[in-house]
């Protein structure tokens, strides 16, 4: 029996791009909101979920951010998504008749420069793939949709204008997520990323003096958030990926120093660094 995997969104979406090329051998499992994606792993009708953490241009996905830290999954492997947006419509539209085009809330800004040159009104409608459906359902010249060259294949779309992102750097990061954690075996020959979430106790500086043992310890950090728990401004948690794997000794004592001035110190997962981030 194949593997399940799950991602938000309809067939044809960016997610399910990312699962069709990062696990090409399980079955995609849609899922209409991220909390029912979170709901399917944890109720073990999916082995893992596909998920978006952050876009070059749209930032951070703000849902993942909320849900993660207290889902009890793992990060097993990140994947970088260079995302091409097209313009969609039915067959014998074209660009000039376009007065409506829909798509998710993220993708309608990463292509701005490309719909004021139409004109067009821009309507925020679920996810990309779903907008595509809409349009394929509508069957009116005057709509069109941004989204995938595969949702034009699966909703029977004819691709009007492609690559239309304004940035040429458009690029979405996808996590996989698992009930199980899988830390790679170590290897000097690799580069690995270790993401923590924990909490800070309400002192001066205590930020700065968290985080030093990373900068003593020469630990690159690639990534840091906060977040106030529980709507409580005393007490803020925070997100960080270093690079760096639990077996070298650096980590070990970055940590045990981070544990003198934080509480709730918690792995969320150890995995291999994608090859993109040595992209220039």
């Amino acid at each position: 029996m194949k593997d399940k995997i799950a991602f938000q969104g309809h067939a044809g979406a960016y997610s399910d791009m990312a699962c069709r090329t990062v696990c090409p051998d399980m079955e995609v499992v849609p899922r209409n909101t991220f909390a029912d994606v979170f709901d399917t792993l944890n109720q073990g009708n999916a082995q893992y979920a596909m998920i978006p953490i952050d876009n070059a241009i749209a930032g951070r996905v703000a849902d993942i951010h909320h849900l993660l830290p207290n889902s009890g999954f793992y990060i097993t492997e990140e994947y970088f998504m260079p995302i091409h947006h097209c313009l969609l419509g039915v067959a014998g539209s074209d660009k000039a008749s376009i007065k409506h085009i829909y798509s998710h809330i993220h993708a309608l800004p990463q292509c701005r420069e490309f719909i004021r040159t139409l004109k067009a009104e821009e309507i925020i409608y679920g996810d990309t793939a779903k907008s595509a459906k809409k349009i394929a359902t509508m069957n009116d010249k005057t709509c069109a949709a941004i989204a995938s060259s595969l949702a034009a294949e699966l909703y029977g779309l004819e691709i009007l204008a492609s690559n239309i992102e304004d940035s040429d750097y458009n690029t979405t990061r996808f996590i996989v997520l698992s009930k199980q954690e899988n830390t790679p075996v170590y290897s000097t020959e690799q580069n690995y990323i270790t993401s923590i979430l924990f909490n800070v106790r309400n002192i001066p500086a205590v930020l700065y003096k968290s985080l030093g043992g990373f900068a003593t310890n020469n630990i690159n950090m690639t990534k840091l958030e906060s977040y106030m728990e529980g709507g409580r401004f005393t007490s803020t948690q925070f997100y960080c990926e270093v690079e760096a794997h639990p077996e070298q000794k650096s980590l070990q004592l970055a940590l045990e120093e981070l544990a003198f001035f934080a509480t709730k110190i918690k792995t969320l997962g150890t995995y291999k660094a994608s090859n993109f981030r040595k992209i220039k």
